[in-house]
C-alpha cells in the first residue's frame, strides 16, 4: 500500500492525525510506501504563509470574525465558487507530486487539499481513491464533494450530517478522529508521578493547543490562588513567551507545578491528571476521550471549536467555563463530588474510539487493494 497524506500546518491537529495513520500502516503493512505533505508548503511557501498565517492571526486577533466566515462558508455559494477557483489553480503542482509519488490511495486531513484534490480527480488526473478523514466532532459544507470516494467522521452523529448533506451513507465510516496508539492504553500512574518529580494528589493540565492559544494565562494564574491541595501541569505548546510568563508568576507559588513546552508526552501526562482544562480542538478531545478524562472547556473559538464543545458538553464529558473566574469553584465542586468526575469519565470512555487510527489503517488497505484490483 503506497500511501499520500495530504495536510496542512493550520495547527498540530491535522499533521498529527495524519502521522496516526501513517504510523499504523508502516507497523501493521510492512513495505508500505507513506509520504506526508504539508500542502500548501510543499505547492507554494509564499502561499502557505499568506493563508496559514493570516488563518492563526484571525484566531489570535479577532476569533469571532474567524467564527463569521466560518459560518459564511457553511450558508454562502459565492465563497465556495471562489474557494473552487483558487484550489483549482493551486492543484496543477499538486498533481506532478501524485505522478512523482504514484499513490495507491489519497488521505486528506484538511478541506484544502481535498478540494485540490476534488478538481484533480474531476480532469482525470487522480484515479486513486481519495479519502476524507473529518478531525472535529462536527460537520461542514465545506467537505462535500461528488468524487470523493470516503469519509472517516468522528461517530454516528457526524455521519448522519454529512448523509443530510448529501453523501451516499456507504461512502461513511465512523472510524473517529486518528489518534497516536499511546492514547489507547494507560501507563502506571505512580510510575509516572515519581518520574515527572509529582505527588498523589489531584492534578490539573492546562493546555492551549499546539500554538499555546486561548487564556491559558489566566486559567493558570486563577488556578495558583485555588484554595485545594492541586498540583498543575500546564503545556505552552510552541508559544515560548507564555512559558516564561507561567514561570515568573508560578515560582512564588507553594503549588506543585510543571509546565512544558511543546512536549511529545501528552499521553503520559493525561495519565497522571484527574482534569484538563483545554480548548476544545478535535485532537485534544480525541485524546483527552480516549483516556477517559474529564474535560473543563474554555477559551472556544467560534467555529469548528464551538460545535466540539456543545457535543463534548451534550453528552456529559466535558463542562464549559465562559468567566474564567469561576474555574475555581467549579474545579471545588468537582473534588467535593466524586460522583461528578466519575460520570464525566465514563462518559468519556463511552465516547472515545481509541483503536481509531487501527481501524483507518485497514480501511485504507482494503480501498487500496480494490483499486489495485480494478487497475490490472
Amino acid at each position: 500500500m503506497d500511501v499520500l497524506f495530504l495536510s496542512v500546518s493550520t495547527g498540530g491537529g491535522h499533521l498529527k492525525a495524519a502521522e496516526a495513520i501513517k504510523n499504523v500502516v508502516e507497523e501493521k503493512y510492512p513495505g508500505s510506501r507513506t509520504l506526508i505533505v504539508d500542502t500548501l508548503d510543499y505547492i507554494n511557501p509564499a502561499v502557505n504563509k499568506l493563508i496559514v498565517g493570516g488563518y492563526l492571526g484571525l484566531l489570535k486577533s479577532t476569533p469571532r470574525v474567524y467564527g463569521k466566515l466560518y459560518d459564511l462558508a457553511e450558508s454562502k455559494e459565492g465563497l465556495h465558487e471562489l474557494y473552487t477557483a483558487a484550489n483549482t489553480l493551486l492543484a496543477i503542482k499538486l498533481g506532478r507530486l501524485i505522478d512523482d509519488f504514484m499513490p495507491s490511495i489519497i488521505i486528506c486531513t484538511h478541506i484544502f487539499p481535498l478540494r485540490m484534490l476534488s478538481c484533480l480527480k474531476r480532469r482525470g488526473k487522480a484515479k486513486m481513491p481519495v479519502v476524507a478523514v473529518i478531525t472535529d466532532y462536527v460537520s461542514h459544507s465545506l467537505w462535500v464533494h461528488n468524487n470523493i470516494n470516503a469519509y472517516i467522521v468522528p461517530n454516528d452523529q457526524v455521519k448522519n450530517e454529512m448523509i443530510m448533506r448529501g453523501i451516499p451513507a456507504e461512502l461513511i465510516y465512523p472510524c473517529g478522529i486518528p489518534i497516536d496508539k499511546r492514547f489507547a492504553r494507560k501507563k502506571n500512574r505512580d510510575s509516572l508521578l515519581r518520574e515527572l518529580g509529582l505527588e498523589d494528589r489531584f492534578t490539573v493540565l492546562i493546555m492551549g493547543g499546539s500554538l499555546g492559544l486561548g487564556k491559558l494565562y489566566s486559567v493558570f494564574d486563577a488556578l495558583l490562588n485555588n484554595s485545594r491541595d492541586i498540583q498543575i501541569i500546564a503545556i505552552t505548546g510552541y508559544n515560548e513567551k507564555l512559558k516564561k510568563q507561567l514561570e515568573n508568576i508560578s515560582s512564588v507559588s507553594d503549588k506543585k507545578i510543571r509546565i512544558f513546552s511543546y512536549t511529545d508526552k501528552i499521553s503520559d501526562l493525561m495519565d497522571i491528571s484527574d482534569l484538563i482544562i483545554t480548548k476544545p480542538g478535535g485532537m485534544t478531545s480525541a485524546e483527552a476521550l480516549a483516556k477517559g478524562l474529564p474535560m473543563l472547556i474554555t477559551s472556544v473559538i467560534p467555529g469548528q471549536e464551538e460545535r466540539n464543545a456543545r457535543f463534548l458538553v451534550n453528552n456529559g464529558a466535558a463542562v464549559k467555563i465562559s468567566d474564567h473566574s469561576s474555574i475555581n469553584s467549579v474545579i471545588d465542586n468537582i473534588i467535593a463530588n466524586p460522583s461528578c468526575i466519575d460520570s464525566m469519565r465514563k462518559m468519556a470512555y463511552k465516547l472515545a474510539k481509541p483503536n481509531s487510527a487501527e481501524d483507518i489503517a485497514a480501511l485504507l488497505e482494503e480501498l487500496s487493494q480494490k483499486y489495485m484490483a480494478e487497475a490490472n
